[in-house]
């Protein structure tokens, strides 16, 4: 079994600051990339940031600049250091990770349960 736990989101002001956490354990063998997405009430869920195991990384438009996503790779844990928010940027935000359980396996993807992030002003 693989979980991903995210922790991090609550409500913050136009202009602050938040960062969100994603742990994944379990039974993993190999990560190829962890990420962040986001869906907003009415729309469809979309990509926010991205990172390979290698440390490359990928960033929707909207966010860069703004956002940072990190890894800590011996604790399979995810980091999405967000500035300047603005009330655009609320949504729920879901951890995601594309990984293999065992050697013989292929890579899939699993998803954490979200955590909301609210931008007032």
């Amino acid at each position: 079994q693989v979980q991903l736990v995210e922790s991090g989101g609550g409500l913050v002001q136009a202009g602050g600051s938040l960062r969100l956490s994603c742990a994944a354990s379990g039974t993993i063998f190999s990560i190829n990339a962890m990420g962040w997405y986001r869906q907003a009430p009415g729309k469809q869920r979309e990509l926010v940031a991205a990172i390979t195991s290698g440390g490359t990384t990928n960033y929707s438009d909207s966010v860069k600049g703004r956002f940072t996503i990190s890894r800590d790779n011996v604790r399979n844990t995810v980091y999405l250091q967000m500035n300047s928010l603005s009330p655009e940027d609320t949504a729920v935000y879901y951890c995601n990770a594309n990984l293999k359980r065992y050697a013989g396996f292929s890579f899939h993807d699993y998803w954490g349960q979200g955590t909301q992030v609210t931008v007032s002003s």
